[in-house]
């Protein structure tokens, strides 16, 4: 798998009219349709820890305002708008089948999608089998203070694996990353980039491919507290949980 240079949406948290918060997500596909990945936090407004508002105007959001691709062409972009409840006041997003709240990161089931173009992670295909030991080099492709390069493509910024990702931090399926994370970049796709040549493999093997090689590893969710760059990555295996247990429910007939 290869990281297309259009997998990444900016994504703007709003209270009706009023922009609280900027974030990062991503798409993966689904049976039952496009999902869109993303942090909890960014969609509750909220600590996830405290549950307080993240921001100082005490609003949280209702709804969040997504810059796609277009089908018009590479580098063209859309927006879309997507509601966070239902008319009664239901959450319309999706949380892990056995962490529930207390994972953030969660699935969004896109509903607007008129001529919008999707590259979306493959989570039956992660990528090739690279190694992701500590000290490994990391891509975490966001958006940080919601800047964005040429119209609406992510930022690259480079961090290093700091924990052995094969072990749950906390008891939880998470690993730690060095890397100056800043606010906009929670929910980042974390990736293995590597530029062809030669490279370890998780087997210990060495590889030599041409072009370009990456692996998707997990979703950033910012960093273990403001003075450090430590940073979460919440693994591709549990995303992967959340969005099977999306498929294998039934889905609802409108009534």
């Amino acid at each position: 798998m290869r990281t297309h240079p259009l997998s990444h949406f900016s994504l703007k948290c709003v209270l009706t009219d009023n922009h609280l918060a900027t974030g990062t997500a991503f798409v993966v596909n689904s049976h039952r349709g496009f999902l869109l990945i993303t942090n909890r936090h960014n969609v509750t407004g909220r600590d996830q820890e405290s549950n307080n508002p993240l921001s100082s105007t005490g609003g949280v959001p209702n709804q969040v305002v997504i810059t796609h691709n277009s089908q018009n062409g590479l580098g063209v972009w859309t927006t879309r708008i997507e509601p966070l409840y239902s008319a009664t006041g239901q959450p319309l997003w999706i949380e892990h089948p056995t962490m529930g709240h207390s994972a953030d990161f969660v699935a969004l089931p896109l509903t607007q999608q008129d001529g919008v173009q999707h590259y979306p992670y493959d989570l039956e295909n992660l990528g090739p089998d690279i190694s992701v030991a500590p000290a490994e080099p990391v891509s975490v492709v966001g958006f940080p203070f919601g800047m964005q390069i040429g119209g609406s493509m992510g930022i690259w910024a480079t961090g290093f694996i700091a924990s052995e990702p094969e072990i749950d931090y906390m008891n939880r399926p998470i690993f730690l990353i060095d890397c100056r994370g800043r606010k906009g970049q929670s929910g980042s796709p974390v990736i293995a980039h590597r530029n062809g040549g030669a490279f370890t493999m998780r087997n210990g093997t060495t590889a030599v491919r041409t072009g370009i090689s990456t692996r998707f590893l997990g979703i950033y969710s910012g960093r273990v507290n403001l003075e450090s760059d430590l940073g979460f990555v919440w693994k591709a295996s549990a995303i992967r949980e959340l969005v099977d247990s999306y498929q294998r429910e039934r889905p609802q007939v409108a009534t």
